[in-house]
C-alpha cells in the first residue's frame, strides 16, 4: 500500500498545483480579452498553442475542462489511497487526456508526475484490490 499511497499524495499535489490557478486564469483570461498572466515574468501560464488558436472563451472553457479532469484524478487518487484497482485503472484511463491539455496549454512539468505516477501504479498493483480496502480491515 506504500506506493498506492504515494501515488496518491503525488497526483493530489500534481491536480492541486496546476489544478487550483487553471480557474482564477480562466477568469483573468475573459476578463481581460485573452491575456494570459506571466509566471515569473518567465513564460505566459497555459500559454501553449491553444491559448494562440482558440477564442477567449474557448480557451477558459477548456481551463476549466482541464480542472474537472484533474477533480476526476484525484479523484481517482482517493480511491487509490483507499487501496482500490478501480481507482488505479481510472487514473491510468484519464492519462491520455491530461497528455492532451499537458499539449495544449505547453505544460512541461506534468510529465515528470505522469511517469511517476504510471511506475508508482505499476508497483501498487499487487497490493490493490478490486473493491479498495474492507470495513473490517484496518487501512495500512
Amino acid at each position: 500500500m506504500r506506493f498506492a499511497r504515494i501515488d496518491a499524495v503525488l497526483t493530489w499535489a500534481y491536480a492541486a498545483m496546476f489544478g487550483l490557478p487553471a480557474i482564477p486564469i480562466a477568469i483573468h483570461h475573459v476578463e481581460t480579452g485573452g491575456l494570459l498572466p506571466r509566471f515569473l515574468d518567465l513564460f505566459e501560464m497555459y500559454g501553449g498553442p491553444w491559448s494562440d488558436r482558440l477564442g477567449v472563451g474557448a480557451f477558459a472553457a477548456l481551463l476549466i475542462a482541464f480542472v474537472l479532469v484533474l477533480m476526476a484524478s484525484a479523484f481517482a487518487a482517493w480511491l487509490v489511497w483507499r487501496g482500490s484497482r478501480t481507482g488505479a485503472i481510472l487514473s491510468l484511463a484519464l492519462l491520455p487526456v491530461e497528455v492532451a491539455f499537458w499539449f495544449g496549454f505547453a505544460l512541461p512539468v506534468p510529465w515528470a508526475f505522469g511517469v511517476a505516477r504510471v511506475v508508482l501504479l505499476a508497483l501498487a498493483w499487487g497490493s490493490l484490490t478490486a473493491r479498495g480496502v474492507s470495513r473490517d480491515r484496518p487501512a495500512s
